[in-house]
């Protein structure tokens, strides 16, 4: 870490503590991951880390979402955990054709925190060193307008902005029917500059074959041209 780093560091725990909150039992590199999706701006970095203990605390009391809390989501079994890619990235991946749009907006968001949570857990064993990112694998093949969640996709990408800074490696859209094309377009007024650029949108063979090298065959599932087989979210075992 550098001085400059050091040096934001240590003023943006000041302005935690300025605000009434406190960054005692949170590590540098967790602290990193606000400051950098602030542009190292101190200030703006402690206030996005007060909101985000603020929300954390009234929507994960427990600190994990259990499974009974979104049990209807879960049973659409629409969610695989797939293991970790080349660079040690968990591999989460979402059949878009299981989903449909939530009637029960708060279970939805529960559910996102749940996957979200449980995906950068299961990279590690035992404690979290704070930096965890995670590569989100959407398969769009075969959906329809009925699956089509504009609500549902922007939450997803609001909370990953908001609430999970820097969390995001990569997300690869795969089989993007043509009438998805505008709904893409109105989520991406909804995300910021560097969300998009972590987003790839699949649609050549050659683009396939760099997907399958960079998140590597042995996590990804046979239909993917991987080697794995899908893994259930639920059927996962994690230890928050």
């Amino acid at each position: 870490m550098d001085t400059n780093q050091e040096i934001a560091l240590t003023q943006m725990r000041k302005s935690v503590e300025k605000l009434g909150s406190s960054t005692e039992s949170y590590g540098e590199k967790t602290l990193m991951r606000f400051l950098i999706a602030r542009s190292m701006n101190p200030e703006k970095a402690a206030k996005m880390f007060f909101q985000w203990k603020k929300w954390r605390a009234e929507m994960v009391p427990l600190g994990y979402i259990t499974d009974s809390e979104v049990a209807d989501e879960l049973a659409a079994e629409k969610i695989y955990l797939q293991g970790l890619s080349k660079n040690g990235h968990p591999v989460v991946m979402v059949k878009s054709n299981k989903h449909f749009p939530s009637k029960d907006q708060l279970q939805f968001k529960k559910f996102v925190v749940h996957l979200l949570d449980k995906t950068i857990a299961s990279s590690f064993n035992g404690r979290e060193t704070g930096n965890e990112k995670l590569i989100g694998v959407v398969d769009l093949q075969h959906i329809t307008y009925n699956n089509a969640d504009l609500r549902g996709l922007i939450t997803g990408f609001q909370f990953l902005q908001a609430y999970y800074p820097e969390r995001l490696a990569a997300c690869y859209l795969l089989h993007m029917p043509q009438f998805f094309v505008t709904v893409w377009k109105f989520v991406c007024r909804f995300l910021d500059k560097a969300t998009q650029e972590k987003v790839r949108i699949v649609t050549s063979e050659e683009q396939m074959q760099e997907f399958i090298r960079e998140v590597g065959e042995d996590v990804l599932p046979e239909e993917y041209g991987g080697r794995a087989k899908l893994v259930l979210l639920q059927n996962v075992t994690v230890n928050y």
